[in-house]
């Protein structure tokens, strides 16, 4: 699933990876985030800057209906929900992060939401400030042996890790800099990008972060950077390859100008935990290329070899079925990417 700025598209292949377009869905809306549920349908979420959010779901990608129900404020509220940044199930729950920064889950498969008060009126709440993408609620992380454990990334405030299920949360962004320190609260102020997390070992985390990228081997408690061999410290996404442990980040040129470095969009990769970055972007533009790739475009498949998905905000799209060896371009040019996700039939 590719959603953009004006409508998702769904990008499919075969058992060789040739691949082919359709779409759009939700002509002229911004699909923000996609889900498959555990029980086989899909789940959208849809903003407009005029008619607010949505989430709708499927069976099949091509009906699709709206939830009456979604995740909400209450009337009142000095917070506007203006959209669904990411979607998330584990152990039957769903959850939404959205902006302005909050968590919701639903236990029913998207027909009733329940806001999570420990972190949504969090004792830092009112320091808490945007990023230049907004306030938004937009990584999650879970611990699969501790089901009373999980990570959430805020932008522009940090990460919060909770150990009680979500009853309460606090913030865990030691080691990383401060882009916008508070007075009051010292461990907010951090501006979290992205999370990836090791599938086997849930306490070791990485973080491509506004000031740098970090990694966590103790659940978020500390952070260290990792940043050898990457052309720039910033970027937007981070992924994991499940099977291989490959990373995979984009980096950028410096915060005041988010474009790729020199023009030559590049992937980078690390096959030993962070601790090197190499260029792997054989077959990618070398020159001339502006696109950024933002937080939510890049997405894994866990195949073997692994497949990397990822699109920019030119509408370039852009697939690896060899762990990034080698790119293909695919021959389309979509509106501003802002989400994909993969799965396997």
């Amino acid at each position: 699933m590719v959603g953009t700025g004006k409508g998702g598209f769904w990008v499919t292949s075969d058992d060789r990876r040739e691949w082919t377009v359709s779409g759009p869905f939700f002509k002229g809306w911004k699909v923000t985030a996609g889900l498959r549920l555990a029980d086989g349908r899909f789940m959208a979420a849809v903003a407009s800057d005029v008619y607010g959010p949505a989430l709708h779901v499927s069976p099949d990608g091509e009906k699709w209906e709206q939830l009456e129900s979604g995740p909400a404020y209450p009337d009142g509220s000095d917070r506007r929900l203006r959209q669904v940044w990411t979607l998330r199930e584990n152990r039957g729950t769903i959850y939404a992060g959205v902006q302005d920064a909050g968590l919701f889950t639903s236990s029913d498969g998207g027909e009733s939401w329940d806001a999570v008060p420990g972190l949504n009126e969090h004792e830092t709440r009112p320091a808490w400030m945007p990023g230049a993408g907004g306030l938004c609620c937009h990584a999650l992380l879970f611990d699969h042996a501790n089901p009373d454990r999980m990570w959430c990334g805020i932008s522009a405030v940090g990460v919060f890790r909770t150990e009680d299920g979500g009853a309460t949360w606090s913030p865990r962004n030691q080691g990383v800099p401060m882009a916008l320190e508070d007075e009051h609260h010292k461990g907010i102020g951090t501006c979290v990008h992205a999370l990836a997390q090791d599938p086997d070992d849930p306490a070791l985390i990485y973080r491509q972060d506004h000031l740098g990228m970090f990694r966590s081997r103790d659940g978020a408690d500390n952070w260290t950077r990792n940043e050898e061999g990457l052309a720039a410290s910033f970027g937007f996404p981070i992924v994991i390859d499940r099977a291989s442990r490959t990373l995979f980040a984009v980096p950028l040129e410096a915060d005041q100008y988010r474009v790729p470095v020199g023009g030559a969009l590049q992937i980078f990769r690390s096959r030993d935990g962070g601790d090197s970055w190499h260029s792997a972007s054989a077959g990618l533009p070398p020159e001339n290329s502006f696109g950024v790739v933002l937080r939510g475009a890049m997405a894994v498949d866990d195949l073997d070899p692994g497949g990397v998905y990822f699109g920019t905000t030119s509408g370039s799209l852009h697939a690896s079925s060899d762990l990034g060896e080698s790119w293909t371009n695919l021959p389309v040019i979509l509106p501003r990417v802002l989400h994909v996700s993969a799965w396997v039939e």
